[in-house]
């Protein structure tokens, strides 16, 4: 094969669609796994509300799991504010200070 059949190749190829696939499925894996944080928060803050008091601690504890890995998701995906999110969602103080976030 000579350089010419090489390059020919390439161009058939089209390496760049390639790319543009794997680039899409990329996007469509964080839309999916950012869905997922989110309703794992919602649920577990609904948990958190409805919890008992003896239940509140482990309930606590699972809100600030789901929104730390939710903040995590988010900032892997080229989100670094979160405010509009706490608000939204209503995330509740108690689940904030233990993440070590304030309200400004």
């Amino acid at each position: 094969m000579s350089l010419r059949d090489s390059i020919e190749l390439i161009q058939a190829v089209k390496p760049e669609a390639g790319f543009k696939a794997i680039e899409t499925e990329i996007m469509a894996e964080r839309a999916s796994s950012m869905g997922a944080a989110d309703a794992k928060v919602k649920a577990t803050l609904a948990a958190l509300a409805a919890a008992t008091e003896a239940d509140r601690p482990v309930a606590l504890a699972a809100s600030r799991n789901a929104v730390w890995a939710y903040f995590v998701q988010r900032e892997l995906c080229g989100f670094r504010r979160h405010a509009d999110v706490i608000r939204d969602l209503g995330i509740p103080d108690a689940v904030l200070l233990g993440l070590g976030v304030m309200r400004r």
